[in-house]
């Protein structure tokens, strides 16, 4: 098989067209009136990579084109042209000139074109005699009879945002290899090798299949070759018990290879697959065991979704992540609510971490026939593609079907059934795996693994309370796990006593979330609504819920939602608009506090910091003790501040907060420099930070003012800070400003960050956001906010300060 990446040479237009004609009309009319203004793009390409995210519109929710004129040059006699596409949100229609060849439901899982017969037949166009045309209907458009629902909370992006390759194959080639591993011991385990073929033309001459299997060490442990006859369907093709096996896990992700080889007279392909042997189990009202011995899944949830590029996320970016996420100290993920990338799971595999995949199966109820075959075609293609990925233990069959609200009626008897059927369904086609879903009590007896509602904190209850709602909620369930938990924080917002509703918030037994709990205001009292916001109080939360989970020894994990900041349509009145806020990373990687707090608790590598290194200016009054917070996993640290030793501190993770390594000291107006050192294992680390400590009082925020700073010849920073009537700065302002430019320059908005949107609240009584302009460009920028002196600037010229 040769394979082919195509990333360039693509065109896109945003809109919907009365036929595939008009993608080339204009090519044999070409003094029409027709003409479409199609944009080149490169692969990954979505075109709501920045509306979903922008706060005066609406996503766009519609068709989107793309064409491609591909040079096609078959080495293979009689063989086959292909086209595999890893991901077209949400539907696609694909046409080579104005044929449809085929239609495709779904925005995640992968599917194969065959463009064989119909590149023939176009040759007998002239225009096309030399190439192909192929053009791509990607359509995002709502539809009730289809999953995702759009009254989820992430958006169903548009594009072809995963990557495209053709393919040359032999007339009679291999499609899909599944290693079975079973039996699995730390003395043996079995393989099975089962392959697909991909024959169209029923070919019948013989075939010479060859199975090597190799040690993670890529030693051959294993060959064996056949003559057969062509078959249909999935076949073994090699069995093998391999001795003393090397064990995949989260320290040692042992990988072993299979490559199965097909010759015939119509040519060679061959496929590698990697795969693990590893054994699980959720044990009843137990913990999870691996390889046999207990581990606490420690894991966070991502979306594939980032600043800028929306769905279509580079393999940098998705591998920056994944490293990320490792970098934490997790060692489970769950890919949420959808397939993902094959690259994310191939670096899973990689590292260690261990996943739960689900099917979009996501809010809204349960549709028709043609909405539920989606669903099972969509668990089906996630089982067959992703079955070799040793990472993967658990597929997600859906995710709070108990949330109503896309069609006129809501039949849980149906939707048991349904999920009875998908969970079937999964257990015929991978017995060694289990299935689970999230947040539906009355299904949670069908599946294997079920998670709860419960959000401490956040939507419900007080997160001191934490272990006694799980112990609560895992007493009325078999194989407990708990998937979604955290707050949401707004990057560089810090404050000196976090609200944490201990006082107005009302315990309760559980702290499950509930429709509407997403809203800014309404509904019970609850953090989410009352709280600040901040990283202050999402530190302590984590902290709390880390140092309890420690504790728990009955508990299967837990994973934290979400890893990093994602859009969606339904907050709109969030600090940075339609962006969900709970990550611990930012849409576009930069850390926030947290993710240290996580380290702390589950890094090996020896690591400290210092709380705040956004919080630029502190206050209180001279005298009063204020609060310095160190996350390490070293046994102990030291604190100085401006040179003088605060003393020694030990860690104990369960002296709340940040786990004993907290320093009351009495801080000097102006500039305060933190610096900490701290020791394992003969491994010396250090952190530092410095701050302003201000102590004059203010009033409520009466004015804006705004700066700008010339970065490079071509990018300049601009950010307003909040200021009394008396000129005093207002270091916990939060109101909302809005960022414009007018003559030469572009504001970097539309990114969902902090400091990448033109509508955005205020952190601390600040805010930026970057204007890229030539090193000589006129203009200028103006920042407004109700009930506010509005300011204006100058944008300065290269080697100019304003």
């Amino acid at each position: 098989m040769k394979s082919i990446k195509l990333v360039e040479g693509w065109e896109h237009y945003k809109g919907s067209l009365g036929g595939a004609w008009e993608v080339w009309r204009e090519e044999k009319l070409p003094n029409s009136f027709y003409h479409l203004p199609w944009e080149t793009v490169t692969l990954p390409h979505c075109y709501n990579s920045a509306d979903t995210v922008d706060p005066d519109v609406k996503y766009y929710q519609g068709p989107g084109w793309y064409r491609h004129k591909l040079e096609l040059r078959n080495p293979y006699p009689a063989g086959r042209t292909r086209l595999r596409f890893e991901g077209v949100g949400q539907k696609a229609a694909i046409y080579v000139f104005d044929e449809l060849i085929h239609r495709h439901v779904g925005g995640y899982d992968e599917f194969v074109v065959d463009i064989t017969e119909a590149s023939e037949r176009v040759k007998g166009n002239p225009l096309y005699h030399t190439c192909t045309p192929l053009a791509v209907e990607a359509d995002n458009s709502r539809d009730l009879q289809t999953i995702p629902s759009d009254i989820s909370d992430f958006n169903l992006y548009g594009g072809l945002y995963r990557n495209v390759h053709l393919m040359y194959v032999p007339q009679i080639s291999l499609d899909r290899v599944h290693v079975k591993v079973s039996e699995v011991s730390e003395q043996q385990a079995r393989i099975q090798v089962n392959a697909r073929l991909y024959n169209p033309t029923n070919a019948a001459e013989k075939l010479k299949i060859t199975t090597l299997l190799r040690n993670p060490e890529g030693q051959e442990i294993a060959r064996s070759e056949e003559i057969c006859e062509p078959w249909q369907g999935m076949r073994e093709t090699a069995l093998k018990v391999i001795q003393a096996p090397a064990l995949w896990g989260p320290d040692h992700p042992a990988l072993y290879t299979c490559t199965v080889i097909l010759e015939s007279v119509h040519g060679a392909t061959e496929q590698t697959e990697r795969f693990g042997v590893r054994y699980f189990e959720f044990m009843k009202k137990g913990p999870f065991t691996l390889n046999g011995k207990r581990l606490l899944l420690n894991g966070t949830q991502r979306h594939e979704d980032h600043a800028g590029v929306g769905a279509a996320m580079t393999e940098e970016m998705i591998r920056t992540e994944m490293l990320l996420i490792k970098e934490m100290g997790a060692n489970f993920v769950r890919l949420g609510h959808y397939q993902q990338s094959a690259l994310a799971l191939d670096l899973c595999d990689e590292l260690g971490l261990l996943v739960w995949e689900e099917i979009p199966w996501c809010r809204g109820g349960l549709g028709n026939q043609d909405y539920q075959k989606q669903s099972k075609d969509m668990l089906e293609a996630m089982i067959d593609q992703h079955y070799n990925h040793p990472s993967i233990i658990l597929w997600g069959l859906g995710n709070e079907n108990d949330w109503e609200g896309d069609f006129t009626y809501f039949d849980k008897d149906a939707i048991r059934s349904f999920m009875k059927e998908l969970h079937d369904y999964a257990h015929e086609h991978d017995p060694q795996r289990v299935t689970a879903i999230r947040r539906c009590e009355f299904c949670k007896d069908i599946v294997d693994v079920y998670s709860p509602s419960i959000w401490a904190g956040w939507y419900r209850g007080i997160y001191t309370q934490y272990e006694t709602y799980s112990r609560n909620e895992f007493e009325n369930t078999d194989r407990f796990f708990h998937m979604e938990w955290g707050a949401d924080n707004m990057a560089g917002r810090h404050v000196e006593k976090p609200y944490t509703g201990f006082r107005d918030i009302t315990e309760g037994s559980t702290a499950e979330e509930r429709d509407g709990d997403f809203l800014m205001s309404g509904g019970e009292p609850r953090v989410s609504v009352l709280g600040d916001w901040s990283e202050t109080y999402f530190c302590d939360l984590v902290d709390w819920h880390l140092k309890s989970q420690e504790t728990m020894e009955w508990l299967t994990g837990t994973a934290q939602w979400v890893f990093k900041d994602f859009s969606t349509p339904v907050r709109p009145d969030n600090p940075v608009p339609y962006v969900n806020q709970k990550g611990v990373v930012e849409r576009d990687f930069t850390k926030k506090d947290a993710f240290y707090v996580f380290q702390s608790y589950w890094s090996k590598e020896p690591m400290v910091r210092i709380y705040g290194h956004s919080w630029n200016v502190r206050w209180g009054q001279l005298g009063e003790k204020k609060r310095v917070r160190v996350y390490s996993n070293c046994p102990e640290a030291e604190l100085f501040v401006d040179g003088v030793s605060q003393g020694i501190k030990l860690r104990d993770s369960q002296n709340f907060p940040c786990a004993g390594l907290r320093w009351d000291i009495e801080l000097s107006e102006g500039v305060n420099q933190l610096k900490v050192v701290a020791r394992k294992d003969d491994v010396v680390v250090m952190d530092e930070v410095s701050f302003e400590y201000q102590v004059e009082k203010w009033l409520s925020p009466n004015k804006l003012q705004l700066t700008a700073t010339r970065l490079s010849e071509n990018k300049v920073f601009l950010e307003v800070k909040a200021y009394d009537v008396n000129d005093v700065y207002c270091p916990d302002a939060s109101n909302f400003v809005r960022f414009s430019v007018s003559g030469e320059g572009r504001l970097l908005d539309n990114l969902g960050t902090a400091l990448g949107s033109r509508y955005v609240q205020l952190a601390n009584g600040r805010a930026g956001i970057y204007v890229e302009c030539r090193e000589d460009a006129e203009g200028s920028a103006a920042v407004t906010s109700d009930g506010l002196k509005a300011a204006m600037v100058m944008l300065p010229k290269y080697g100019q300060l304003i």
